[in-house]
């Protein structure tokens, strides 16, 4: 049986809320109801009953997907934060929208210098490591 869980959040929260969601392909109704999914898998196995404790220790113990889920979270919500704060910031006024375009020219142009300052030779080491240029 499927039930309902409403909530009162700001309209800001809101929208960027969704925003972020659908960048994701997902909608807010969907990234909450995950949320909520993972929430009740970790109360789960929190309040498992175990026989042994070794299956005490492989309970506490995190296993790789554990660990991957808690890692793409703490991602996604650092992620989450750095959207946040971008739009903060433009919507103070200050930051400047960059469009696609002049994004992609500035970042070929620090590509381009990058690769250079890589392939400059390498000045007072025999064997290939980058040094000083100082005499």
């Amino acid at each position: 049986m499927d039930t309902r869980i409403q909530f009162r959040i700001d309209q800001e929260t809101k929208r960027l809320a969704q925003q972020m969601a659908e960048s994701q392909g997902r909608t807010l109704s969907g990234a909450c109801r995950e949320l909520a999914e993972q929430l009740a898998e970790q109360q789960r196995r929190a309040t498992a009953p175990s026989n042994s404790a070794k299956q005490q220790r492989q309970a506490t113990a995190p296993s790789n997907s554990a660990k991957q889920q808690r890692q793409a979270t703490s991602h996604h919500d650092w992620l989450s934060l750095q959207v946040k704060r971008a739009f903060d910031r433009l919507e103070a006024g200050a930051a400047t929208f960059v469009d696609h375009e002049t994004a992609k020219s500035r970042m070929a142009e620090r590509k381009s210098r990058i690769r250079a300052r890589d392939l400059a030779p390498v000045i007072g080491d025999s064997k290939g490591r980058r040094g000083s240029d100082k005499a």
